[in-house]
């Protein structure tokens, strides 16, 4: 028997300096590992003997934690996509992010979500009071999902920046004052709520003259070094969702001492680090040596969403994994969520509910799209060692609608023998550059010459330009 202990890190994001001195209390208390959940919250185990030595010292640091409870979920946010996952210009960037969770002066007690509505990376509906950006400069749609139920209600006013605490504080109290009317109920009155809610507020509100519009799904690959204007961004995911505390205290210390101000975690239960220099790359590099860490996954095992702290619904994916990966699966603009519990509120393109005897259902959103709350319900009542077959089968059909989608493509006439295209292919990984598709993942332009560019690496292995070859096409 453990202690389990829960560390909200509000909008996903810490100090290196403040994570390390977590680490410090972790490690005195005879944690060896670190988890990170789908709230962008840390967890760590301790044994029963040790907490009250953990409890002193969380009170000398001033940290507030939680033990063996969840009362307080996280406030979540896509800040961790800024300048790496989302690259349209809008008026949501670091400042005015970091202005709402300081204004937060409670712990709020319901799921609340703040969400840049230029991206899918952080799920926009996950939580039950949910901020998404809208098009006008600090204004924000409110869209509150009930708790335990599955009804999305949008508020008929934008809210601004500055009000959202004050907003989610008084939508909070509106619902758990009041649970008979506004708490896992079958059908709830919507303007009762907001005539309540009204009642007690008095914000600048400004009308929804627009509905919100939401962008085509499209999930990032989130792990490896990935370059991002002239520094690089590194994701780190573990396979059992287990990171070693040395690892993190050494990340921690190089953070700091290459001036990283920030770790940030993702909804996807992995880290993020940016803003390293090109001198400093080989350091990382060093500290996955040393612990032995992989960082190039396949994507149909990154793209899962599973509860916290789920050995059953861990297991399951694994084995789904394992399965994929025999069946040589594409997953790419899908991802897949387990519940084996009611009313988590996550998100999926397929979902896979658990059922009481220990079967599941198998549904999709429609389009495929976890953001939309749709659910069609394709398989029932599966046993467990038959869901990867329904599952392959589901992504097979998803990617034929696609295919029926494409216009008929005209076979272009073969150049003349001086018009032939000069393409560049990697020695390592047999990666080509052609310069009529540039490189959209290092940000290089259709049209670019492989001999203009001054400093360039493979996309897929890194490798350098001096790794490059001429071939023919």
């Amino acid at each position: 028997m453990k202690h389990l202990i829960k560390i909200n890190l509000p909008g996903g994001f810490i100090s290196a300096g403040d994570l390390y001195e977590i680490l410090l209390i972790a490690g005195s208390a005879g944690a060896s590992t670190i988890r990170f959940g789908n709230r962008q919250q840390l967890y760590f185990e301790i044994d029963l003997d040790s907490l009250e030595d953990l409890e002193l010292d969380m009170l000398k640091s001033e940290i507030a934690y939680e033990v063996n409870t969840d009362q307080h979920p996280n406030v979540i946010s896509s800040y961790v996509t800024d300048s790496i996952f989302n690259h349209q210009e809008g008026w949501l960037r670091e400042g005015v992010y970091k202005d709402i969770f300081d204004a937060f002066d409670y712990q709020p007690m319901l799921k609340v979500n703040l969400v840049d509505n230029n991206q899918t990376f952080v799920s926009f509906f996950s939580g039950n009071i949910n901020f998404i950006a809208s098009g006008t400069n600090n204004y924000w749609f409110a869209y509150i999902r009930f708790p335990k139920t599955d009804q999305l209600y949008c508020l008929p006013s934008l809210v601004y920046s500055e009000d959202i605490p004050v907003l989610a504080r008084a939508i909070e109290k509106t619902i758990l004052k009041q649970k008979e009317l506004f708490y896992g109920c079958a059908q709830i009155d919507e303007k009762l709520f907001h005539d309540i809610l009204k009642s007690t507020l008095n914000l600048a509100f400004r009308p929804v003259t627009e509905p919100l519009k939401l962008p085509d799904f499209y999930l990032p690959f989130y792990e490896g070094f990935n370059k991002y204007g002239n520094k690089y961004w590194l994701g780190i995911y573990r396979r059992n969702e287990l990171f070693p505390l040395d690892f993190l205290k050494d990340t921690c210390l190089l953070c700091l001492k290459s001036r990283i101000g920030q770790i940030y975690t993702t909804p996807w239960k992995s880290i993020i680090i940016k803003g390293i220099e090109q001198a400093d790359r080989g350091q990382w590099g060093l500290i996955l040596s040393k612990y032995h860490l992989n960082i190039r996954h396949a994507a149909n095992e990154l793209n899962w969403q599973i509860e916290d702290i789920c050995p059953e619904g861990l297991a399951l994916k694994q084995q789904l994994v394992r399965e994929f990966e025999e069946a040589d699966l594409r997953t790419y603009q899908l991802c897949f969520a387990i519940k084996t519990q009611p009313k988590t509120g996550l998100q999926g393109s397929i979902v896979l509910r658990k059922h009481a005897a220990g079967t599941y259902d198998i549904l999709h959103t429609r389009d495929f799209n976890p953001n939309l709350k749709d659910e069609l319900i394709y398989r029932g009542q599966v046993n467990p060692r038959d869901l990867s077959k329904h599952l392959i089968a589901l992504c097979h059909s998803f990617y034929d609608a696609q295919s029926n989608t494409l216009p008929a493509i005209a076979v272009p006439e073969a150049p003349a023998e001086h018009e032939r295209p000069m393409l560049y292919q990697c020695n390592c990984c047999l990666t080509r550059y052609d310069k009529a598709y540039g490189d959209p993942a290092n940000n290089i332009e259709k049209g670019t010459e492989f001999t203009s560019l001054l400093h360039y690496a493979c996309p897929v292995c890194e490798a350098p330009m001096s790794d490059f070859s001429l071939v023919s096409a």
